[in-house]
């Protein structure tokens, strides 16, 4: 397993919410591109991109893809790309990858579509989750089953999930390794990111061990409980060694 950072961004600004709320955000920093850069740095392989305001009003923001884009870093973008000419264009401006959060959950025949024209491995479907319920449109609307929506997803040719336990997300209280074992029980077939509420290298090793692709990494990063490095060696399952 391999971790991902997370940078999100809203109104210009790197930030971070507790489990999903705009009303309380945490500022990080005011460069986007150059925290993406630091990420790399420090030894990420990619960097988890979310364009907040994107997400919650459904129109990316194309300029903020341009700059991370000019960066060289490689990085996954989600937030407002909700149409096949904006996952296109994200692409083309320099993501590795492209994450659909609400048209994964709404739309599997526009995931198709993208699928087809960008292929299978430079998309991820973002999969919200809060009480069995998938939910899209920042975290805003009443969502669908977990199962129904990553059925459509596997007929839909997407081979990559990321998922997020809403609940934690943000509160460094630990993974909702219950989400992630019914994500690995109903679409075994599918190379699964984890993501919310890691919070310990303790809680990097757990999820390590549900034989995950990767783990995004957020707000344990950015109020320094540990560094990347650390993290790294944790996802490796050697924390035992390392302590």
């Amino acid at each position: 397993m391999y971790v991902i950072p997370a940078v999100d961004v809203l109104d210009g600004n790197v930030v971070r919410l507790r489990q999903g709320r705009y009303d309380e955000v945490t500022v990080f920093g005011d460069d986007p591109a150059a925290r993406l850069v630091s990420w790399v740095e420090s030894g990420a392989e990619i960097v988890h991109v979310v364009d907040l305001a994107g997400a919650r009003d459904g129109f990316g923001d194309t300029d903020m893809w341009q700059r991370l884009g000019e960066t060289g870093v490689p990085f996954q973008i989600g937030g407002g790309i909700r149409t096949l000419e904006a996952a296109t264009l994200a692409i083309e401006s320099g993501a590795a990858r492209v994450v659909l959060g609400t048209a994964a959950v709404w739309d599997p025949t526009l995931v198709a579509a993208i699928v087809s024209a960008v292929g299978s491995e430079r998309i991820v479907a973002a999969i919200d989750v809060r009480e069995g319920m998938a939910t899209g449109a920042g975290w805003l609307d009443e969502g669908r089953k977990l199962a129904d929506v990553l059925g459509d997803l596997v007929a839909a040719g997407i081979s990559r999930v990321l998922a997020t336990g809403i609940a934690t997300d943000g509160t460094l209280a630990g993974p909702d390794t219950r989400l992630l074992q019914d994500v690995i029980r109903l679409a075994p077939s599918l190379a699964l990111i984890a993501s919310g509420g890691v919070g310990t290298l303790a809680d990097i090793s757990k999820v390590a061990a549900l034989d995950v692709e990767a783990a995004i990494v957020g707000r344990a990063l950015y109020d320094d409980k540990f560094t990347f490095a650390e993290a790294a060696r944790a996802a490796s399952r050697d924390l035992d060694s390392e302590l």
